[in-house]
């Protein structure tokens, strides 16, 4: 699957027509998840499909769900923007980061700095980076890119001989373990465990999918995550107002410093 994703993507960038550059207001994603005003910081991510389970929102609305969000107590949104498999889109970015006042970060496959240069235009704070889609160095090409124009990365990992080789070469600010095996789909919180170790005490951790309960935010927690991603869970809650807190738990906002 991500071989065939990784095809798409080459052929968008080659018919990629560059939108324009949309003035906003940015926020950092790092200082975000670093000063939570819960125990664990939330990326709440705005998904109507995936490969792996179709369409989890049919009622989709992302700018409302995004203000839903804010309202939650979310610390930073997550965007699709993969239009084949994902049914997301870049102007869901734009639409969202008018309305809210959080980091917005750009969730696709970026392998180029076209699609960087792009993910900036579009007014994203930051983007994701998948180790294993281009070689490392280019991927680190693609990292200094975004820092050099104002972008943030959240550079995703799902197995220790990709985080090993990542950090052979640089140890970026966020790290992400994915929980879902992008090869085979399979998805599992152990990942998160087993490479908790591995993570630089300097780079901020954040455990992604897999995660439903506050059971599995106390899990990941405890393995040393400093953030979380969650999209499925709280696209498919009655609001996701109620998602968040649901998937907290209950557990009370801290007062803002």
């Amino acid at each position: 699957m991500l071989e065939k994703i990784l095809e798409t993507k080459r052929e968008e960038i080659e018919q990629l027509i560059m939108p324009e550059y949309t003035e906003v207001p940015h926020f950092s994603l790092y200082k975000a998840l670093n000063n939570s005003n819960r125990s664990t910081g939330l990326i709440a991510e705005v998904k109507k499909a995936s490969p792996s389970k179709g369409i989890i929102c049919e009622d989709f609305n992302p700018v409302e769900i995004a203000k839903g969000y804010e309202k939650g107590g979310a610390d930073a949104i997550s965007v699709l923007t993969d239009v084949t498999y994902f049914k997301g889109h870049r102007d869901y970015l734009s639409a969202i980061k008018k309305e809210v006042h959080l980091p917005v970060m750009r969730k696709d496959f970026i392998i180029d700095k076209k699609q960087v240069e792009e993910t900036r235009n579009i007014g994203a704070d930051a983007m994701l980076l998948i180790v294993g889609t281009v070689p490392i160095k280019e991927l680190k090409e693609l990292y200094d890119y975004a820092y050099s124009i104002g972008l943030e990365c959240l550079v995703e990992v799902h197995a220790k001989e990709e985080l090993e080789e990542l950090l052979s070469c640089f140890a970026p600010k966020i790290i992400g373990v994915n929980n879902r095996n992008l090869k085979t789909f399979e998805t599992s919180l152990t990942q998160t465990e087993d490479m908790a170790t591995l993570i630089p005490e300097g780079s901020l951790f954040v455990s992604e999918s897999g995660i439903h309960t506050s059971d599995d935010i106390k899990r990941v927690k405890k393995a040393g995550a400093a953030g979380v991603l969650v999209g499925e869970s709280l696209m498919r809650a009655e609001s996701p107002e109620k998602g968040i807190a649901t998937l907290f738990g209950g557990e009370a906002i801290a007062a803002s410093s």
